[in-house]
């Protein structure tokens, strides 16, 4: 992602699924070629949402992973 994102969702209090239902409600309300910086916490999202990200037509890619949180943009 290059510059600041034009959305940040905060995920690291969900748990799935409502980690894939804040982020598809996200991805609705974007424009081409708007970004969004997705935190989440846990292993599990950060291996669910790439995978649901895809399958909806959208690419990401990890930028930060941390002992607490993750970033996906």
């Amino acid at each position: 992602m290059l510059g600041k994102p034009h959305y940040c969702l905060d995920l690291t209090q969900n748990l799935c699924p409502m980690t894939f239902i804040k982020t598809k409600l996200m991805l609705e309300q974007m424009q081409p070629p708007q970004t969004c910086e997705i935190c989440s916490r846990g292993e599990e999202p950060l291996t669910s949402l790439p995978k649901s990200l895809m399958e909806l037509g959208h690419s990401h890619k990890v930028v930060e992973l941390g002992p607490v949180s993750n970033k996906i943009a």
